[in-house]
């Protein structure tokens, strides 16, 4: 093993942060928090990861659970198609592999959702396979320690760093702590815009002259900017939710209406709000319009946070709605 890789995990050993889906080292676990972790921080999805796992304990369960009491788990993390994926992945792994998750990077590759990153995850960590996990975290600490000033969003880049890692990697016995450590190192001391690389445990092996300016990626393209204007129908204080179309952003999930109803007792404007996703921003304007009838997809506020999953594009305006309600 090279001295490098004795030093990290050494590191780690001492300073890795206990979390428990790694520690127990159960591949659903795994899976689950690192599906969960794709564009949010550790400490941010814990809540959502042990709720889920209390309700949904392995494969099967997700298998079986419905689309709606699935996406309510999820709100609040986002892209949800990452959760229609599980329930296709546990569906498949149900068929396949008697409610398991195999054990090889390339049989995980073929089930849905599932890259590279969170099958070498599973394979190594869980089943002891000696495969690397490449995630954001390794791809900036590898960049560093080799000093690549390229673009690292390039292919020919990002093979050069896959190489490196995979060459780097130690025997079976330490691969889960060493790609552990990695990840850990990357979220803790390699850190973005300003590397603690006093800290850091391989530090006398980094080749980085600046290594806050590594990895090097080029300015992402402007946002489109979309204009919305939503209508919060409401009746007896109980708030009109539609399911929004199975395509398109939020496919599936529910929202406000973007028309106007008829039999306007009395029209409130909200607070404007803009929602970023990662490639569009939704500049949203809000009414809330208290209306003299209603039809079956009036529901209390409780009956929506128990069980509506609603995005957190239309969150803002619940909570005018909320406040306007406990104002009355």
């Amino acid at each position: 093993m090279k001295k490098f890789q004795i030093d990290l995990i050494e590191w780690y050993i001492q300073n890795h942060r206990p979390l428990e889906f790694r520690l127990k080292k159960d591949p659903y676990e795994i899976w689950i928090s690192e599906i969960m972790a794709q564009q949010t921080r550790i400490e941010a999805m814990l809540p959502y990861f042990k709720r889920w796992i209390q309700q949904l304990p392995d494969i099967e369960s997700v298998a079986k659970c419905d689309d709606e009491k699935l996406n309510k788990l999820w709100q609040g993390l986002g892209y949800y198609s990452r959760c229609k994926n599980i329930k296709k992945c546990a569906i498949e792994c149900v068929e396949k592999y008697e409610g398991k998750l195999p054990c090889t990077k390339e049989e995980l590759l073929k089930l849905p959702g599932i890259g590279p990153y969170t099958a070498g995850a599973i394979a190594s960590i869980a089943y002891g396979q000696r495969v690397s996990a490449i995630d954001g975290n390794v791809i900036r600490v590898f960049s560093r320690l080799y000093n690549i000033c390229e673009d690292v969003t390039k292919t020919n880049v990002k093979k050069k760093i896959e190489k490196l890692v995979d060459e780097s990697l130690p025997s079976k016995e330490e691969i889960s702590y060493y790609n552990q450590a990695l990840m850990e190192l990357g979220a803790l001391i390699c850190i973005p815009k300003s590397p603690r690389c006093d800290h850091c445990p391989i530090q006398k092996y980094c080749s980085a002259l600046d290594p806050a300016s590594l990895p090097y990626k080029p300015k992402k393209k402007v946002r489109k900017i979309e204009y919305k204007h939503v209508y919060i129908w409401m009746y007896q204080n109980k708030v009109h939710v539609v399911k929004r179309a199975d395509t398109g952003l939020l496919a599936g999930l529910y929202g406000f209406d973007e028309v106007k109803p008829e039999h306007i007792i009395e029209s409130i404007e909200l607070e404007p709000y803009i929602h970023i996703f990662s490639h569009v921003e939704w500049h949203m304007d809000a009414t809330l319009c208290i209306v003299d009838r209603e039809d079956s997809n009036y529901k209390t506020v409780e009956e929506i946070e128990e069980r509506v999953a609603l995005p957190s594009a239309f969150m803002p305006f619940m909570n005018q709605v909320k406040e306007y309600l406990w104002k009355k």
